[in-house]
């Protein structure tokens, strides 16, 4: 993929640490949330025998906006699943960036189908409302988180292309 300074100097380095960094502090509490509404579950109904109403609504919330949120760190990072036995066996430059050139436009691709399918999850959720059981937390809210890591892994994906081009101009 490109070097971190091809596509990251000057302002848009700025930008994007600003991104990076409440990326990882939306991760960082939502993880904080989780891991704290959980114990909290456990310790009220195994050791205080309560039954808090509603907790597992916020758990999820929570647990929908970590996931979403580590899916976009991963494409920030470049970490996200990858079949790389193809990619090590290649040792020409040029095919190196035209093969990296064709991951990215496929990620691109699908991370547009995953844009379509959020809108259309959102735009039913508002069509035909939906709420939690116990905090009546409208359903489009998690959806929402879903949309919006749609549509950061595009925008990654998008930074990839740019940057496979860039690569393959080079070579």
């Amino acid at each position: 993929m490109p070097e971190s300074s091809d596509l990251e100097s000057g302002p848009t380095s700025r930008i994007g640490g600003a991104i990076a960094r409440m990326l990882d502090l939306v991760a960082i509490v939502s993880y904080l949330v989780v891991t704290g509404l959980m114990a909290f579950l456990v310790v009220a109904r195994y050791v205080l025998g309560l039954s808090v109403v509603g907790l597992h609504e916020l758990i999820m919330l929570a647990a929908v906006a970590l996931y979403m949120t580590g899916a976009v760190i991963a494409s920030r990072k470049r970490d996200h699943l990858t079949v790389d036995w193809i990619a090590g066996n290649i040792t020409d430059p040029r095919r190196k960036a035209a093969h990296d050139l064709l991951i990215a436009t496929l990620t691109m691709i699908i991370t547009i189908f995953f844009i379509v399918w959020a809108y259309w999850m959102f735009s039913w959720g508002l069509k035909r409302p939906q709420t939690t059981p116990a905090y009546q937390i409208p359903l489009w809210v998690p959806q929402m988180a879903i949309g919006l890591a749609a549509v950061g892994c595009f925008c990654y994906a998008v930074r990839d292309v740019i940057g496979a081009l860039l690569k393959l101009r080079r070579t």
